[in-house]
């Protein structure tokens, strides 16, 4: 609540620009869902982008890069779709879950996907995301991960 506060704090000091979708270079921002965390997201080209995510689940942690592609099928210029492929690493720490192991630490690695919608306001500075975002542990606790839904609010530059 207290990082929420300090952005929106932050963006009151900042006036509206002529932003468009994706048409930013770089977007930072906090992203919730089954996995709290931060993100960061690059366009590499108009409808290429990389994303970093760092975020907390089960006591532990894990970071995740992915590659997406945007894409406006609502011919909406500020709405976009958006897909893609990454990676991840985490570490869980004697997660409070009923799948874990009393006393088990897990160190995994896998692949994730992604697919969600995009929206770039024109009048501030700010992207909103919804997206779903399943993952396969390889490596540690094997095994798919569906819940992996989130929204992020972003500061674009």
């Amino acid at each position: 609540m207290k990082k929420i506060f300090l952005i929106t704090i932050l963006l009151s000091f900042i006036g509206p620009g002529t932003l468009l979708a994706q048409d930013y270079g770089t977007g930072i921002g906090i992203r919730g869902g089954t996995a709290q965390g931060i993100t960061v997201k690059h366009f590499i080209s108009s409808t290429n982008a990389l994303e970093g995510i760092v975020s907390s689940r089960w006591q532990g942690w894990i970071i995740t890069g992915l590659y997406e592609i945007h894409a406006d099928p609502f011919k909406i210029s500020e709405l976009k779709v958006f897909y893609g492929a990454g990676a991840h690493i985490g570490w869980w720490y004697n997660p409070d879950a009923p799948w874990a192991d009393t006393g088990g630490n897990y160190t995994i690695v896998g692949i994730d996907a992604i697919l969600g919608l995009e929206y770039s306001f024109d009048e501030i500075p700010i992207s909103l995301s919804i997206d779903w975002k399943p993952a396969f542990n390889i490596i540690g606790y094997t095994g798919g991960w569906f819940d992996g839904g989130g929204i992020s609010i972003r500061y674009i530059f």
